[in-house]
């Protein structure tokens, strides 16, 4: 197994397949990943594999990590699309994340004006009103959300608390039309349990998640990079375009990543 683990607080910019070029923030330990899920398809590798390292950085580390790198980046790569929060795991939970927020717009504002500031989560400290004002100030909250079904992203996501689909929903109802979903298509096989959420009951019900909390724009993808698990399938363009397709014929914004 491979894993691609993030050892700089501040990396990039990498061309992003969904976010163009995209300066990285990782918020978590640089030698080890740092997770309230365990993704099966994750390419930091599961959470057993980077317990050594919890270490997680300051606010000032961040400052400055941020203010040099926007200051000497790649140019040949063109002017910076995004600003990301992604990382070795899950950004929010640094205890920090809304004054990093807070500090990362206003280094935005002064130096890469043009820029975005995204921020890749699974949604799990949107329950917390700081977290969730902090979501709220950025120009991307992009949310991941694999199935309708809690089973479903218990297999797939492993959260390592007490997680329930519903519970998102309800604490995105005062954020419709402000942030994009994104969801990852994949099939195969973990631990002897067949895994496929791209059959008609997982994408009629992945349907209602989209009903019912309104996404400003919808963003699915498949595996791109080596995964933990290793019976796991990409699904094609052409399928995820098929499942889209009624979506986008209702007028929402949809991106599809190979």
């Amino acid at each position: 197994m491979s894993t691609i683990l993030f050892n700089e607080i501040v990396f990039g910019p990498i061309i992003s397949r969904r976010l163009g070029v995209s300066l990285g923030v990782n918020l978590l330990p640089r030698f080890g990943k740092y997770c309230n899920f365990d993704c099966i398809y994750c390419e930091c590798g599961f959470n057993s594999d980077g317990k050594s390292d919890t270490k997680l950085p300051e606010i000032l580390q961040v400052r400055e990590a941020l203010l040099n790198k926007i200051a000497n980046h790649d140019r040949t790569l063109g002017d910076i699309d995004t600003i990301t929060f992604s990382g070795n795991g899950e950004p929010t939970i640094h205890p920090s994340f809304p004054e990093i927020i807070d500090l990362a717009l206003d280094i935005r504002d002064l130096y890469a004006p043009k820029a975005k500031v995204s921020v890749l989560t699974n949604g799990s400290g949107l329950s917390k009103p700081k977290i969730k004002e902090a979501l709220k100030k950025v120009d991307n909250a992009i949310i991941k959300i694999d199935s309708a079904f809690d089973k479903t992203v218990n297999l797939i996501d492993r959260p390592q608390f007490p997680y329930s689909v519903e519970k998102v929903i309800k604490d995105l109802e005062d954020l419709k039309g402000v942030f994009v979903l994104q969801t990852m298509f994949l099939r195969g096989e973990y631990n002897g349990v067949k895994i496929d959420n791209t059959s008609k009951e997982e994408v009629e019900g992945w349907y209602q998640v989209v009903r019912r909390t309104s996404p400003r724009e919808i963003m699915v993808y498949t595996i791109d990079r080596e995964t933990p698990a290793q019976d796991l399938q990409k699904v094609t363009v052409q399928e995820m375009e098929q499942i889209v397709n009624p979506l986008r014929n209702s007028g929402l914004k949809v991106s599809v990543s190979g």
